[in-house]
């Protein structure tokens, strides 16, 4: 009979576990940065341990030596379980379980967690389950045994938490399962994008690394209501609102869900629909937390993750949020960007002027026209109002006289 598991709170104390290899120059940070993860996860971190090794152990991602350090250094300050920095392999999870007696976990399993936690719209909750599962997938006898050591904690919450009993045969008719749920969102998503591009409202999609500020410019901009919290992963679901700029001409704003380094690969293929908001905007705002030492290495991942999923060729709008923690002296600036600007996305610093770089952009999309419009020709003017910038209407005995920046797809519709 198959172990049972039963869900209840523990506070899990936890030593963080890293290798830094020849090639890895920032594996204390991202050490740092899993503690992070950790804690929000709602674990406690006792310990750290670094190895240096040439390259990761295949078959207990440290070396013998380091194991038997771990193993004491958790018996003497009462260590419930490890977190290794990067995504363990099968074997690997399994060799450390039976090598330290204690349970298990990596990375990718205290994102899966905290995704786990946050998602709340169905398809977040389809998302989130599917990458649990195909994680799972090859893990189902350590992970059983690692996992059930405390009755629950980390990694055994959220959508797919009681699904740790199926065998691999139902997980894969599950995924399937999922599969098709999510095949149902991704063409529910893509008539959702098909209207909006029928609708000729631009579209501009907020990128950045995790607690970067994208949730506060949204909610700062279009009065959003979405969740804002010092935390990683504080928004998972995507949200879209709408912006009204000065000129009285509309943007659509698409939230996505936060950068980070490692960011797990079954997450990037669950959430890919989601992610490629990106893809298919006019415009990218990505969002710098200006305060983060490790601004540089942020940034440079969120355009690795961006290359992975094919978003080039963009106009990029590159943010240096929370200024109001920077001194004027920091340099800052971004050369993939088009167009950089500082701004406080709490205080409101610089969002006027990020509005008249939106409609500087898409003016710049636009072609000027000038022309007399008969009076049985008004409703020409309306498309214009609508999808246009309109500069100057005249009543004249000939007609109205309209100045105005037009999209190119409506130019015709407008001119002949």
């Amino acid at each position: 009979m198959a172990d049972t598991i039963e869900m209840k709170d523990i506070l899990e104390k936890v030593i963080l576990v890293g290798v830094s290899t020849q090639n890895d120059d920032d594996t204390e940070e991202s050490v740092e940065e899993l503690e992070d993860l950790v804690k929000t996860a709602g674990a406690v971190t006792v310990g750290t341990v670094i190895q240096n090794r040439e390259s990761v152990h295949p078959g207990t991602y440290v070396g013998k030596g380091k194991i038997e350090e771990i193993r004491l250094l958790a018996d003497e300050l009462g260590a419930t379980g490890i977190v290794c920095d990067d995504e363990l392999s099968p074997v690997q999870l399994r060799n450390l379980e039976d090598a330290l007696g204690i349970k298990v976990m990596d990375r990718t399993l205290i994102i899966l967690d905290i995704f786990a936690a946050r998602a709340s719209t169905n398809e977040g909750k389809i998302q989130v389950e599917l990458a649990q599962l195909k994680y799972r997938l090859g893990r189902l006898v350590g992970l059983r045994s690692s996992l059930s050591r405390l009755g629950g904690g980390i990694g055994t919450r959220g959508p797919g938490e009681k699904k740790l009993e199926m065998d691999r045969r139902l997980v894969k008719d599950r995924i399937a399962q999922l599969n098709r749920e999510l095949d149902d969102v991704k063409r529910h998503r893509e008539i959702t994008r098909g209207q909006r591009s029928k609708n000729q409202t631009p579209v501009a999609a907020i990128v950045g690394y995790t607690n970067a500020g994208k949730s506060t410019l949204l909610n700062s901009l279009t009065a959003a209501g979405v969740l804002e919290e010092d935390k990683l992963f504080a928004t998972l679901d995507p949200t879209t609102r709408t912006l009204e700029l000065p000129s009285k001409q509309q943007i659509l704003l698409t939230d996505t869900v936060g950068f980070i380094r490692k960011l797990p690969h079954h997450l990037i293929e669950a959430f890919r629909s989601t992610l490629e908001e990106a893809k298919y905007a006019d415009m990218i705002i990505h969002v710098v937390d200006a305060s983060n030492p490790q601004m540089e290495k942020q940034m440079h991942i969120v355009y690795e993750t961006l290359e992975k999923l094919g978003v080039r060729e963009k106009t990029i709008i590159t943010l240096f949020n929370k200024v109001d923690k920077v001194t004027n002296e920091q340099i800052l600036r971004d050369f993939k960007a088009d167009r950089t600007l500082r701004i406080s996305a709490k205080t409101g610093t610089g969002l006027d002027e990020l509005k008249d770089i939106l409609e500087d952009i898409l003016r710049g999309k636009k072609i000027l026209i000038e022309k007399v419009y008969g009076y049985n020709d008004a409703g020409r003017i309306q498309l214009i109002r609508k999808y246009g910038e309109l500069l100057e209407e005249e009543y004249r005995p000939e007609g109205i006289y309209v100045k105005a920046y037009v999209p190119l797809e409506i130019y015709e519709n407008v001119t002949k």
